[in-house]
Formats: structure tokens, sequence, C-alpha cells
């Protein structure tokens, strides 16, 4: 028989005092006895409760109280911070507004985002993109925080909008906070929310503007109303996005998109209409039309979702004052007026009803008026851009009443134009694309420069920037200045150590002027011609031969005596036998021809060399018995010399008509223009790199340029000799065929203020395309379409607001004029007047009889 082996004894299992843990966990004892489990755990709470409830409770009460305020007052003082230094950018539209600028705008200021860590701690700025209206007036306006870097919006906006302009300002109330004394104010208004879930969009495209009815809403306010549209907006990302697109794909899948509203739904299941629609269990099915309806919103949910999006609240608010002894009833009835056209300001956003629609939220008026100024914006409903671009933009209507619009576009510089230095002339500022100084290299100057512009635009305070910088600088300049105003105000900011190279013929002064003596010359026949040509032009609608020939003839007989020839010995050489005897006499065996005219002249009578001579002898008395230009042209040698105020001088000719008469004054300025030009063709002997660079200024210019040669051919020669022509005017029909065309031609650099529309046509030719005639018509005051010469070659026009100049120096003019007046009695290198006079009285025969 085989033996069976005992069996092992039985050891402990691996484990066992795990089990048996486990077997006493508080998972067991529930498993096993539940109630008694729940039972167990709730005298476990009270014990405790009891035990340490009073301390531990008013500690976790003060803990969340304390992050409570403390989240608050954090997010608080971001709200301050970002909106400290806030400013407005007020915007002028265009004439033309395109449609998708505001698609353009918001998508470009998504890159206002901040990262992600940089939101949580210090929050993400917003903009209130703004209509405020008032009685008479429409204003658009962008509330922009300090955070944000200055000139990005203006930027933002001028590139979506291309013409429109932007005005910076600090950030003000948009309505008035309180009234004035004796007024009480009252408000209506209040916020515009989105009626379904936000994943569902508002209507985009329109075939009109969908503003309009917003615009026309407030129509009608009275003096002591205004109103206004806010529409606060931010870009955001990360956590709000992500909850955004999970409330959407609950809202596709037939869930409510809000926790709230899931757990009713629980309550009630499948009356969710989309619920029914995907359910499986044989319950009610849509019809085709709601099935048609659910599959649209899905398409334009998931198109909501692809663009990038805003955070935003719409808020309106009208406010009204009344007199604070106002009785109940009339601030009542009052009150029921705001209402009303709060109510017509709200239903005008009835337009943007699609797939969403906007509902009005009520706001306490105490509250309203606080709120639109703090432009405070928390969680909102986030919107596209196309829908935030529908409810922001410009209007697109060209006619909307009480809108400012901007007249011209505004057109940043070609690259190379110069900003500042020493050897430029400035110009302005940029009105476009970053702003920054423009001006003309004093190289490119010299192909001469031609403003235009009307009246009060703009055109004196440029001339007088450039001629002080060319003072600054060591560069000779001669001003020739018809009303006064661009002399005066040049001496009132000259610098005080240049008063010893200006030279002065002011007509109202009463100090003696210097002396320009217009028959002084190396060459005899071209200074007769000149100023011959000078009276002849000036008084072309009583000019004739006859009298040409005998101012031309006595001319040259007095540049043929000995001794400084007199433009006030003319009328005695033709009625002073003597005189004229005398003077005939002198002339040499080569004047033939003029002493034939004397003897023609000699033999007529009395009577009829009287009738002869009458034409000019008028002229000339008009001219000789003002003693300014007696002292000015005829009292002797010249003590100016224009080639050494060529050099580095300044000469300033103040020669206003109404002080002098239009036609002397036109007399005076063509006669420096004539010496000027004289003294610069003088510079041909001089080597051409020694040649200093000078500017001749002329304000209305068509006056004085009565030369006896062709205008293009003195401005193509002058940039030889170094003489920039600087041509102001108001319009082109001052100017004849001739000398516009030469100025059109010759003078290269245009610069033009507000034009006329029949001078836009004709002047838009150098500034197209960039600059059309229509902007050219629309220029505001001191803005200027500047169609410059770039190292020699045309460059594309931009647009630029002059400077003003800077503050008068108390006391200047007069130290300037002090000065002057020593430089006329004694200028260097001449004769003193004094001497001068005295030694042409014994010299020259001529002055005794």
């Amino acid at each position: 028989m085989s033996t069976i082996p005992a069996p092992l004894p039985r050891l402990p299992a691996q484990g066992a005092t795990s089990s048996s843990s486990a077997a006493n966990s508080p998972l067991t004892e529930y498993l096993r006895d539940p109630a008694g489990a729940l039972h167990a755990l709730l005298a476990h709470f009270q014990h405790w409760a009891l035990t340490w409830g009073l301390l531990v409770g008013p500690a976790v009460a003060a803990l969340a109280a304390g992050l409570v305020w403390a989240r608050w007052w954090w997010r608080r003082r971001c709200r301050h911070q970002l909106a400290e230094d806030a400013r407005l950018v007020q915007i002028l539209p265009p004439p033309t507004v395109d449609a998708e600028g505001a698609a353009a705008l918001w998508a470009n200021l998504v890159g206002l985002l901040r990262p992600a860590w940089r939101r949580m701690v210090t929050g993400q700025p917003h903009l209130a993109f703004e209509y405020v209206f008032d009685r008479e007036t429409v204003h658009l306006q962008v509330w922009v925080p300090g955070v944000i870097p200055p000139g990005m919006i203006e930027r933002a906006v001028e590139s979506a909008w291309p013409g429109a302009h932007t005005r910076t300002t600090p950030a003000t109330a948009p309505l008035p906070c309180t009234a004035p004394n004796g007024q009480q104010l009252l408000a209506a208004g209040g916020e515009l929310r989105l009626g379904r879930p936000e994943a569902l969009p508002l209507r985009t495209e329109f075939p009109a503007d969908p503003i309009r009815a917003l615009l026309g809403a407030p129509v009608g306010l009275g003096p002591r109303e205004q109103a206004v549209v806010q529409v606060l907006a931010r870009p955001v990302a990360g956590r709000r996005v992500t909850r955004a697109r999970r409330a959407a794909r609950r809202l596709r899948a037939g869930q409510s998109p809000r926790l709230v509203s899931g757990l009713l739904d629980l309550a009630t299941p499948g009356h969710h209409p989309r619920s029914r629609s995907r359910s499986r269990t044989g319950g009610p099915v849509l019809d085709r039309q709601t099935t048609l309806a659910i599959s649209a919103e899905d398409r334009v949910i998931v198109a909501k979702q692809r663009g990038a999006p805003y955070d935003t609240r719409v808020r309106y608010g009208i406010t009204a004052t009344v007199p604070a002894t106002a009785s109940q009833a009339e601030c009542t009835r009052a009150s029921e007026q705001l209402r009303g056209r709060g109510h017509a300001i709200a239903s005008a956003f009835a337009a943007f009803t699609e797939h969403n629609y906007y509902r009005r939220a009520r706001t306490r008026s105490r509250r309203l008026v606080p709120l639109l100024a703090e432009r405070r914006l928390d969680d909102g409903d986030l919107l596209s851009v196309a829908e935030l671009a529908a409810l922001a933009h410009l209007p697109w209507d060209e006619t909307v009443p009480g809108l400012q619009r901007a007249g011209a576009r505004a057109v940043p510089p070609p690259p190379g134009v110069p900003a500042s230095g020493a050897g430029v002339r400035p110009i302005g500022r940029t009105s476009g694309g970053h702003p920054r100084p423009v001006a003309l290299r004093v190289p490119d100057a010299r192909q001469h420069l031609h403003i235009l512009g009307a009246t009060g635009s703009g055109k004196s305070e440029l001339m007088a920037r450039m001629i002080l910088a060319d003072a600054e600088a060591g560069r000779g300049a001669v001003v020739v200045d018809p009303k006064g105003d661009l002399v005066t105000d040049v001496l009132m900011r000259l610098p005080e150590e240049l008063g010893e190279k200006v030279v002065l013929f002011d007509a109202d002064s009463k100090s003696r002027p210097p002396i320009l003596n217009p028959l002084e010359g190396t060459d005899p026949a071209r200074s007769v011609d000149q100023l011959t040509s000078i009276f002849s032009r000036i008084y072309a609608a009583s000019w004739g031969p006859r009298t040409d020939d005998i101012l031309r003839a006595g001319l040259l007989t007095l540049r043929a005596q000995p001794g400084t020839p007199l433009l006030s010995d003319l009328p005695r050489l033709l009625t002073d036998a003597a005189f004229r005897h005398r003077a005939t006499s002198r002339l040499g065996p080569e004047d033939d021809i003029l002493k034939g005219f004397w003897s023609w002249y000699g033999d007529l009578s009395d009577a009829a060399r009287a009738q002869v001579t009458a034409p000019l002898m008028n002229k000339l008395r008009g001219v000789l018995l003002r003693p300014f230009v007696r002292a000015a042209l005829a009292d002797g040698p010249s003590t100016v010399e224009m080639g050494q105020v060529l050099d580095g001088g300044i000469c300033l000719v103040r020669i206003a008509q109404d002080a002098l008469g239009a036609e002397t004054a036109h007399l005076i300025g063509s006669i420096i223009v004539a010496r000027t030009w004289q003294a610069a063709t003088a510079r041909a002997r001089t080597p051409q790199d020694r040649r200093r660079d000078c500017g001749l200024y002329i304000d209305e210019a068509h006056n004085f340029l009565h030369l006896p040669y062709p205008l293009g051919d003195m401005l193509a020669e002058a940039r030889a000799y170094r003489l920039s022509l600087t041509l102001a005017h108001q319009y082109l029909r001052q100017l004849p065929k001739e000398l516009e065309e030469g100025i059109s031609t010759n003078a290269r650099t245009k610069i033009l203020f507000n034009a006329s529309p029949e001078d836009a046509r004709h002047l838009a030719r150098h500034t197209e395309p960039r600059l059309t005639a229509h902007d050219l018509s629309h220029l505001d005051a001191f803005h200027a379409a500047v169609r410059p010469v770039l190292h020699g070659a045309e460059a594309p026009a931009f647009t630029a607001v002059t400077e003003k100049l800077p503050p008068p120096i108390p006391g200047r003019a007069k130290a300037i004029r002090a000065a002057a007046a020593r430089n006329a009695r004694h200028r260097p290198g001449r004769v003193p007047l004094s001497k001068n006079r005295d030694r042409s009285a014994h010299a020259d025969p001529r002055r005794t009889r």
C-alpha cells in the first residue's frame, strides 16, 4: 500500500495585512453597510465641526472675502492703469469711404492682443468706437488707452481708409457728467446684448450702409441734448475662445451652450429641437424647413469660429439739461422724450438681426453717465471681425448731415526726402505715415519753387521759415513783400547778431531807406532797357511807342552824363531847356541817333512837347512825389551792393501797397528783382565752386516779374548762378500765359496749398496719381501738396503740414530795424550817404542850375 503524505501546514498568504486593512477601509464599510457608513461620516463631520468649526469657519470666510476683494481691487487697478493717459482719436472720413475698410481696421487691431501671462497679470486693453451726436454735428472717434503706443491707432485708421484724417486729443467724457449751475442733468440709455447664444452671428452683408438708421435716429436733438453710441471691443484668445468654442460645439450637438441651461434640459429631455432632430428613438421628426434652418445655423457657427474674435459691448446714452426750477411735470416730459430718443437709437440695431439679434438691457440712469465716461468693458459678447466691422465703421454714404469729412487724403513722402539740417529748407511735417519733418535740399532748391494757395492758407509762414533758415545758415536772401506781414514776421525772429547784414526797405518806416539807384550799372544799355521794360509792363494800359521812345532816350542821355545818373533828373531833362541843352552837349559823336531825337524834340512847340510828354510825366510824378520812392531810388549813388547781399546778406523789401499804391509798389519791387538778377549774372566771372547759394523770395510774384527777357530763360540760367527763386501767388489766372508756362516748366518744385477747382484741374497734372484735383481743392489750412525735386529728378507728390513760426522775440524787430538804419547810413565799402551827396553836388553840374 502506498503511503499518503500528511498535508503541509498552511502558511499565511503574502499581503494578508493589506487585505485586512482593505477590509476595514471606508469603501468596504460603505459597501457592507451604506446607511451605517453615511451615519458614521456625518457623525465624524459633526464632531469635527463642533470641535474646529468656530475657528476654521470664520477663517475660511475671511479668506474667501479677502480673495474676492483682492481680485476686485486688482482688476480695478488694472483698469485704471490701462485707461491712464487715454486719448481720443477723432476721425474725419474721406470723401468716399471704402466699405471694406472697417474689416481691414479691426483685422489689423487684432495685433493689440497681449501674451497670455500679461493678459492674466495686467489685463487686455480695449478700444471704444464712438458715434457722438449733438444738435448740429456728428463726430466719429476712438477712445484709446494710454498703454497703446501713440500713433498706432491713427496709422491703422489712415491705412484702412486712405484719405481719412485723424486728430488726437486727451480723453474726455462723451457726455456731460454734471449739469451747469442752475441746471439739472437728465439721462436715458442702456446696453445692448446678444439675444441668442454668441456662437450665432449677426448680419454682416448689407446692400446699403447698416448704420444709416443709427445716424438718423438722433436727428432733431435739442440745443441742450447730446447722445453717444459706444462699441467697446478688445481682441481675445486663450480660455475665452476655448469656452466659446466649447459652447458652440454643445449648441451644434443639440445641447444648451450654458451649464445652467444644460441642467434644466435634463429635466425636459428631448425638448430641444436639435436634440429631437438627431434622436434615434423614433421621436417626432422635424420638417424639412426646420432641418434646413438648423443646417444653415451649423454653417454660420463654424464660419464664425474661423476668424479672430473680439469681446464686445454696445452702450448708448442721451442726456439733456433742464432748469433746476423746472416742475415735476416738465422733468417727466423731458425724461419721456429722452427715453423715446433712446428707444430710437436702440431700434436702429434691429438692422443687424439675422441668426442672432440685439436685445435691450436696462441700466440705471444714475450709473449710465459714469459708465459711459469710464468706458469700462467686463465680460461681453463674442463677435467676429466681420460683425464688429458692421457695427463700428465710417459711414458709407457720401452725404451725412453734420458729419465733417477730411478734405484731401494724407500721402506720405517718398524715400529720400530730407528731414532737417543746415543744408535744407524746411517745409513742415508729414501728414501721412510716420510724422516727421520734411525739407528740401538746397541743391534741389536751385530748381526753383512755385508756391500757390489762397489767402490765409499758410504761404507766408512757409516762406518766413525758409528765409530764417537761409539767414541762419549764412545764405543770401532777398525778400519782396507787397503786404508787409512776411517781412514783419522775419524781423521779429531774426537772430540779433545778423542785424549787421540786414538791408531794409520799408515804405512805412520814417527812417531814411538805403539807396538802390536803378540807373547805375556797368552796362548802360542793359540798365536802361530793364527800367524801360519795367515801366512799359506796369503801365501797359496807357503805354505807347512814343512814351517808350521818350523814356528810353531820356534815360540813355542821363547815363551819358558824368557822375551819378538820377531818375529824379528825368523830369528836368524833359521840361527844362537849359538843363536839356547842357545834357545833350555832353553826348559823344557816337550818339548821333540820340542827338537826332533831341533835335526833333527841341523843334516841337511847347504845346506839342507837353502833349507828347504828358503820359510819361504823370507816371514819373506819381512815383517821384512819394518821399520814400525818391529817397530809395533817386537820392544819390547806391548804398546797397546786391552782389554782397547774395553772398550772405539779407535784403528785406517791405512795400505795402496801401502805403505806396499798387503801381508804385510794383515798380519798386520789379527794380529790386531786376537788380538782383543783374547781380546774379555778374557771378559769371566767379568760378562755379565759389558761388554761394542764395534765394530770391517774391510774394505776389506776378506783380514783380516785369523783365525784358522771358522768365523761362531767367529760371533756367539762375540755377547755374546758384540763385533759387521762390515765387508765390494765389491763383493761376494772375499769371499771363507765357509767364504761367515758364513757371510751370522751370519752377520744378511745387508747393500747392488750397486751390480753386479750376486751378486744381490744371495743377493735378503735377501731382497725379497720388493726389487728384479733388485733393488739391480740399486741402485744409496750413496743409500743402508738395511735388519736390529730389537729387535733380522729380519725385512723387506727398502732403505736409506747415509748422507755425516760433514765438516772436520781444524787442527783436526794433533792434534789427535800428541795425538796418545804421547800415543804410554807412554800408561797408561805400561812401556815407551825406558825403556822397556833397560830392555829387560839387562834381555834377546838373545838380545846380
